[in-house]
């Protein structure tokens, strides 16, 4: 997390001298708009991190190996599909809560599904996806990304297994 967390300090440096430069305000503008956006995603955030603790502390290292470890292979694959697909809220709240899976014992390749079908499948936008877009086009987004959650999750849990075996 250091090196990130540099590179995105020394981007911010480098915006925000810019946009002195630019003259305008425009530096002022932009970290007005960064305290609103901090304002409105922070306590999401808080919640996710507080979530993804939570999962880590209350369930059993046991009970997620057996189910979405890497041993789990095919149901943990599929568990993981299906709760991402169904995952409400933006990165926010999935990425805390499939590093707090990790940490626990999760597998790879579940995780994969996980933020594939989050991503892919998107339950929770579909309601939006068809009042904006309609259901001909929802309908057909959806099919045509359907099986992609689970073949990610085990091309995933191969790759994993195999870093294993060679390292």
């Amino acid at each position: 997390m250091f090196i990130p967390t540099i590179i995105m300090a020394v981007l911010a440096v480098v915006l925000l001298y810019l946009g002195y430069q630019k003259g305008n305000g425009q530096h002022i503008t932009g970290l007005k708009t960064a305290l609103n956006l901090t304002g409105t995603t922070l306590p999401l955030l808080i919640f996710a991190f507080i979530v993804a603790g939570m999962v880590q502390a209350l369930v059993s290292p046991e009970l997620i190996s057996n189910w979405v470890g890497a041993e789990s292979g095919w149901r943990g694959i599929f568990i993981g599909t299906v709760v991402g697909g169904f995952a409400p809220g933006g990165p926010y709240v999935s990425l805390p809560i499939a590093a707090g899976l990790l940490k626990s014992g999760a597998g790879v390749g579940t995780m994969v599904a996980f933020m594939t079908g989050w991503s892919l499948w998107a339950v929770s936008r579909l309601p939006m996806e068809v009042g904006i877009l309609g259901w001909n086009f929802a309908l057909v987004r959806f099919v045509s990304t359907f099986f992609f959650p689970p073949i990610a999750g085990f091309i995933a849990h191969y790759i994993a297994q195999a870093a294993k075996l060679n390292s």
